[in-house]
C-alpha cells in the first residue's frame, strides 16, 4: 500500500497521544472552572458565617441586657 493512505504505527500513536493531550485540557479546564466556583462559594459561607456571628453577639447582648433588667426588677420588687 502507498505510505499516504496508511497510517504509521507512530502517527497512530501521535494521534493517540494527541487525542489524550486534548482530553486532558478540558479535564483541566472544567476542574479550573470548577475550583473557581468553589473559591467563590467559600467566599460567600465566609461573609455568611461572619455576618451571623455578629447577629449572635448582638442577640446575646440583648438578652443578657434582658436578663440584668429582670434581675434589677426583682431586687426592686
Amino acid at each position: 500500500m502507498p505510505e499516504t493512505t496508511r497510517s504509521s504505527p507512530i502517527e497512530l500513536e501521535l494521534k493517540r497521544l494527541d487525542k489524550r493531550v486534548e482530553e486532558l485540557i478540558r479535564a483541566m479546564n472544567q476542574l479550573k472552572e470548577e475550583n473557581r466556583a468553589l473559591r467563590q462559594r467559600q467566599e460567600i459561607l465566609a461573609a455568611e458565617k461572619t455576618s451571623l456571628l455578629h447577629r449572635n453577639e448582638q442577640v446575646r447582648a440583648r438578652v443578657e441586657a434582658m436578663i440584668g433588667r429582670l434581675k434589677a426588677m426583682e431586687h426592686g420588687a
